[in-house]
């Protein structure tokens, strides 16, 4: 698996923890101010003008109950606290990151329970903040005799309203809105990112988050080598599908010029060395499988988007000509990670990735071509990953661990984005009973009161991030 890296020049501005996926944990409070909102009405507003009270999560502290209220028609939410007694304390916290972070001494309309009563509520407050493009979350917390309990994190259905739209505004509280990079500095993970939410704008008919498009693009267009170029080819692969995938949502020409330039970036790295191939890094020759099925993939979406072209539609047959004679698939139809220095198949792990960017890549090359053979080699490696990468009925990533960070969490949304490509293109949907089957798993078993996945979805221990987040949303767009 290769290293993690990260845009050197981000600097969050918060530190951020992980969370558990099974309920709340304490993250670290974020020193700024809490302002007041307003979104359709500002914060502080009174409970009994609700025309909803949803009650997703509560806790119990010496035996009182405490509530986080919704009403969702308004996006706003409060607390209360009942069979306790007078003094007890009860208020709401509000996170624009997912519950990581949260405004240090804020404790929204703080209040306690007032003489001759058993229970108390707060004020209404708004969970996100439209105006700056925070999407956030609540949960409400109380005190009695010095001992302090909050209930899991979760959010109103505004943007939530199926569990695709609730993944996708989920994913997007990792949307840092300094560096404008999922995560606060992740590179290719970010595009990742991207290309997850530009797919289930176009999947959903939800499009709320179209903002990060063009945010993402300005931000981080001089960045590294600039047009989302660096020394790492499979990192310049990566954002160039995502270009390529703005440019089909938005038809901005300046994205597809971008994807452009990325293709071109990588055909400058592809050299003799073991008969050809993209290399991996600038600074070296090795030939892995993601960098070339990403190139497959990015040229032939180009041909397929370019009127009259002919260059990129010849790079694409000279790598899938490569590619299948290179000696990567293996004898099970699995592909391994790369080429030994000896141009042999180097044995290391069949990532998840790599079994699925090779399928959107040939399914491109298909709409291209029109040759029925490459639908057939991809459903020969489809046919033969579903199988192998299962465990339990569900997909599971080589040697996948509980953590969401890092490179690894990535790649099964990469192999279901390519997996529901090829599903698609194929007349009899051959795949559509399997992405189902583990979509419904992950909803059931790997997710909590905020729509945040874990590593794991067929359930387990584990924590979430945006890498995890993505791959779910990826298997939920793919499964529909």
């Amino acid at each position: 698996m290769r290293k993690k890296r990260f845009l050197p020049a981000a600097v969050l501005a918060m530190a951020l923890t992980t969370m558990s996926v099974g309920g709340a944990e304490d993250a670290v409070a974020a020193p700024a101010a809490n302002a007041a909102i307003c979104n359709k009405f500002c914060d502080t507003r009174d409970p009994a003008l609700s025309s909803q009270d949803r009650q997703p999560v509560g806790t119990t502290l010496q035996s009182r109950s405490i509530v986080l209220h919704f009403d969702d028609a308004d996006a706003m939410g409060w607390a209360s606290i009942d069979k306790g007694a007078a003094g007890d304390e009860v208020w709401l916290d509000r996170s624009m990151d997912g519950g990581r972070t949260w405004t240090s001494g804020s404790k929204l309309g703080d209040t306690s329970v007032p003489a001759g009563n058993s229970g108390w509520r707060t004020l209404m407050y708004n969970v996100d903040d439209w105006n700056n493009e925070g999407v956030g979350a609540l949960r409400a917390c109380g005190q009695v005799s010095g001992s302090i309990a909050c209930t899991a994190w979760a959010r109103t259905t505004w943007n939530a309203g199926d569990r695709r739209t609730a993944a996708a505004t989920a994913l997007m509280m990792s949307f840092d809105r300094g560096t404008k990079l999922f995560g606060g500095n992740g590179w290719w993970t970010s595009a990742n990112a991207l290309t997850a939410i530009i797919d289930n704008a176009r999947a959903s008919g939800m499009g709320s988050y179209r903002y990060a498009i063009a945010e993402t693009y300005d931000k981080n267009i001089g960045a590294q080598g600039g047009q989302f170029t660096n020394e790492y080819l499979d990192d310049t692969g990566w954002w160039g599908l995502a270009w390529v995938d703005a440019y089909d949502i938005t038809g901005d020409s300046r994205y597809l010029s971008t994807a452009r330039a990325d293709a071109d970036h990588m055909y400058a790295n592809w050299n003799a060395t073991c008969g050809g191939g993209v290399r991996w890094n600038t600074n070296g020759n090795y030939k892995n499988a993601i960098t070339n099925e990403l190139f497959l993939w990015l040229t032939s979406a180009l041909h397929n988007r370019i009127p009259g072209d002919t260059a990129y539609l010849d790079r694409a047959k000279n790598e899938w000509a490569w590619f299948q004679k290179s000696g990567m698939i293996n004898g099970d139809h699995m592909i391994n990670d790369g080429l030994s220095d000896a141009c042999a198949n180097n044995g290391q792990p069949t990532w998840t990735y790599n079994q699925g960017v090779v399928l959107g890549g040939l399914t491109e090359l298909y709409r291209a071509t029109g040759d029925t053979s490459l639908l057939a080699s991809a459903r020969t490696l489809a046919d033969a990953s579903t199988v192998r990468l299962q465990s339990g009925g569900v997909l599971r990533e080589p040697g996948e661990s509980d953590a969401c960070t890092g490179d690894g969490p990535t790649f099964k949304g990469a192999y279901v984005r390519g997996l529901g490509r090829l599903n698609t293109q194929l007349g009899d949907h051959p795949y559509a009973s399997t992405l189902s089957r583990w979509a419904n798993s992950a909803y059931a078993n790997d997710r909590n009161a905020l729509d945040q996945y874990g590593p794991h979805w067929s359930g387990g221990s584990g924590t979430s991030d945006y890498g995890c987040q993505q791959s779910v949303l990826d298997l939920l767009n793919a499964a529909g």
